[in-house]
């Protein structure tokens, strides 16, 4: 038999199912044998099995499709009822399957949207009954509505839930391969949207209600959270309803309510408590978007309460309060105003430029007051401090602000010059004089370092050098220095601030100070030599004059002992070193007398000139004022504050005559020979007042004398070098090079000054040009 053309095998099957509706497929196979000859018998050749399809597809019973979609409506009415289904749910399920598979799913979507729509529509019958005509403050009115309304929308997603499990064969291969369609569940949201959430009335009433609520909460009032939270999810699962018909509104409403409780807040309270009340609102708004709002309001949202409650008032905050809190150090006020100015734009520049200026006027107070200066130098300090911990607690070490804090110091520091460069060296010596018992080694150093920063802000830093190098000699000369480490340490960390250069001097000083000590210790042994050693232990330093500050020499009468040991030394050093000058200082000799009195015996750390004026009192018990003046030779006004030391101080080693605070021509001075004290060494300090006042003048005169000279210096090196230069440029260069200010027409004096002592000369056709003279 002729076999039938090949095909591709095709399997079609149904399922079976209890209804009857479908059959096993049968498989049709044909075999063919091919007739095979040959002498002995057939042999059978190899079978083909053709597997064939059915020639027909199955039809489905009459009326199933109809039969099926009246179960299946039945079902869906029932659940829209809320009432039980007489259906078993797999086998509705499987009953949309069949209909899927009939190609029946077009029209059985069209058939369901029907359904729901209908259902949906009958709706708002409910809510046109509900009185729309409400006042705004007829809270329980609406908040019935929006139960209503939302009761209606839960009601609605569980019933399409429902329904979409039971039709979900249909929502997971048409709906899912038409992509023009909406699945089972955006169908349903959008019938509800369109009939019901789109009705202007339903629409304005939900969200006024909705309003209402948040308005009653932000009022401090308690008000139903899970329902708000319920709309408004119902609002967002709707699309744009949220965005175009609530966030709008809503948005405008929180604008208007806190521009007016900001305007009026600002006047009612304090700055805290505003500050208190901005940050207790933004954590509301926060919590608002975590608990029932949609996530997307929540940068629109704290970005309005930021703009009104803090972006509209950042100056009238500062204002009125930020001096106080600095003032008052209220750290965690300060902490709060950083963060929350942190928040908003142009926040933290309106807080840095205000902190500035704080700084600045604080700080001027301390510095340009006369009657401060005592303590200028510690209050300086305590501000440092003061700020320091406020970047660090409240400002987070905020670059910014510690950048800004040094310009506006350094500021405010140099509004009054040269006085806080001497005050400073003054409290450095004296911390470091001997006798400073208020720190450890330790707490000194964190001292210094904290003296540093403060000087770095200086401009005048010769000055400083000038009265630190004065102050330094004293320590060094009269052993008053409390630590040689904490010396040394300073001068290292002037070193690393300044450079080699301005430490030179200072390190000569104390190199003078260990060769001096060499030097006594060769004197010591060639006095052991001397016939006659006499009963003076002398002891000399050597200074360096270049080094060391500038002293008048003052001519005294020193006793014949004194005078031959002079001489002895004089003899001994030169004879080492020739070539070499000595100049004796008087000023700076000091000495320890051994005296009796009837108490007993008692030793005086005195200067010299005290020791000239209590050696007298060897020869007799009593001289007048004129009788000292010409034994000693002191003079004038030295002489009447040494008397004043001795007969008016605690210590009066000798009695004035008469009575009285200042030392007058014709006084006369006996000797005390009832004189007591607790100790048995007794230090009498020279009355220094007057002499503190014309060495400070003197002082800072020299200062400006050095200034010039190294003006001068940098002038002739920067035309030497330039040759030709324009007034402007050289001008600029000495800015360039000078450590220490000065003002244009002190430049143009030494430039005048050089060009009288031909060192350069102007151009003879532009008089703004100069020309070094070689």
């Amino acid at each position: 038999m002729a076999d039938e053309p090949q095909k591709k095998p095709h399997l079609s099957a149904l399922v079976g199912h209890t209804n009857g509706l479908t059959k096993p497929a049968s498989l049709a196979a044909t075999a063919t044998r091919a007739a095979g000859g040959g002498g002995g018998g057939a042999t059978a050749s190899s079978k083909k099995l053709v597997i064939k399809n059915f020639r027909e597809r199955p039809k489905l019973p009459e009326n199933y499709t109809q039969d099926t979609w009246q179960k299946l409506h039945e079902a869906v009415g029932a659940i829209q009822s809320s009432i039980s289904i007489k259906y078993n749910l797999e086998e509705l399920y499987q009953a949309v399957e069949n209909l899927c598979s009939y190609k029946v799913s077009a029209t059985l979507y069209k058939q369901l949207r029907q359904v729901c729509e209908e259902h949906v529509k009958a709706q708002i019958l409910q809510f046109r009954e509900y009185p729309f005509v409400m006042h705004r403050n007829d809270s329980l009115d609406s908040l019935l509505f929006l139960k209503k309304i939302n009761k209606c929308w839960q009601d609605h997603c569980r019933q399409m839930i429902m329904i979409r499990s039971i039709f979900l064969f249909l929502d997971r291969t048409y709906v899912l391969q038409n992509s023009m369609l909406p699945s089972i569940w955006d169908m349903g949201l959008e019938l509800f949207r369109n009939h019901i959430i789109s009705d202007k009335q339903v629409q304005t009433k939900t969200i006024d209600g909705i309003l209402l609520l948040i308005e009653r909460e932000r009022n401090g009032e308690a008000v139903d959270r899970s329902l708000l939270r319920s709309l408004l999810s119902m609002l967002s699962d709707l699309q744009q309803v949220y965005k175009e018909s609530f966030e709008q509104r809503f948005l405008e409403e929180t604008n208007c309510l806190y521009a007016a409780e900001g305007q009026r807040l600002m006047q009612e309270r304090e700055v805290p408590e505003y500050l208190h009340h901005v940050n207790k609102r933004l954590e509301e708004e926060g919590d608002r978007v975590i608990t029932y709002l949609d996530h997307s309001t929540q940068k629109p949202l704290i970005a309005c309460v930021e703009k009104q409650l803090l972006g509209e008032h950042l100056s009238a905050i500062l204002q009125k309060g930020l001096d106080n809190l600095l003032d008052e150090n209220r750290i965690s006020d300060l902490t709060q105003t950083y963060q929350l100015f942190s928040r908003v734009k142009g926040g933290q520049q309106i807080l840095l430029q205000h902190w500035s200026e704080y700084i600045k006027n604080f700080g001027t107070t301390i510095v340009v007051n006369p009657e401060k200066d005592k303590d200028m130098v510690q209050e300086l300090l305590d501000f440092k401090d003061k700020v320091d911990h406020i970047i660090e607690v409240c400002f987070q070490k905020n670059e910014k602000f510690i950048n800004l804090m040094k310009e506006s110091f350094e500021t405010f520091i140099n509004k009054r010059p040269n006085k806080p460069a001497e005050l400073i060296a003054k409290y450095v010596d004296s911390k470091l004089r001997a006798g400073n018992k208020e720190a450890t080694d330790e707490e000194l150093e964190r001292i210094l370092d904290k003296i540093m920063i403060i000087f770095r802000f200086i401009h005048g830093k010769d000055v400083f050098e000038a009265f630190y190098k004065k102050d330094l000699a004293k320590r060094l000369l009269v052993g008053k220095s409390a630590s040689v480490d904490a010396e040394k340490s300073m001068l290292s960390k002037l070193k690393h601030e300044c450079g080699a250069a301005f430490t030179s001097k200072l390190e000569g000083m104390f190199k003078d100070m260990e060769l001096s000590k060499d030097v006594m210790v060769q004197f010591k042994q060639y006095m052991q030599n001397q016939s006659d050693p006499g009963n003076i232990d002398l002891t000399v330093n050597i200074l360096t004059m270049g080094y060391w500050p500038t002293y008048t020499p003052m001519e005294v009468h020193l006793n014949s002992e004194m005078i031959k040991l002079q001489e002895v030394f004089k003899t001994f050093y030169l004879g080492k070193h020739s070539g070499r000058k000595l100049q004796w200082q008087t000023t700076l000799g000091h000495a320890v007398l051994k005296a009796e009195f009837k108490e007993g015996k008692k030793e005086f750390q005195v200067s010299l000139f005290q020791t000239l004026v209590l050696l007298m009192f060897n020869e007799g018990d009593e001289f007048s004022f004129e009788e000292i003046k010409m034994a000693t030779g002191v003079e004038d006004s030295e002489l009447r504050r040494t008397l004043q030391s001795l007969a008016c101080g605690k210590a009066r080693v000798l009695i004035k005559n008469p009575k009285g605070k200042d030392v007058e021509d014709g006084d006369k001075f006996i000797f005390n020979g009832d004189f007591k004290h607790k100790l048995f060494r007794i230090k009498i300090n020279q009355i220094q007042m007057k002499e503190t006042v014309e060495e400070q003048v003197s002082t800072t005169e020299r200062v400006f004398q050095d200034r010039q000279y190294q003006i001068d210096a940098a002038i002739v090196r920067i035309m030497k070098m330039r040759k030709t230069l324009g007034h402007n440029l050289l001008v600029s260069e000495l800015y360039n090079q000078l450590k220490f200010p000065v003002k244009p027409g002190d430049l143009k004096k030494r430039i005048e000054s050089l060009i009288d002592r031909d060192y350069m000369e102007r151009d003879k056709d532009n008089p703004n040009q100069y020309h070094y003279v070689a």
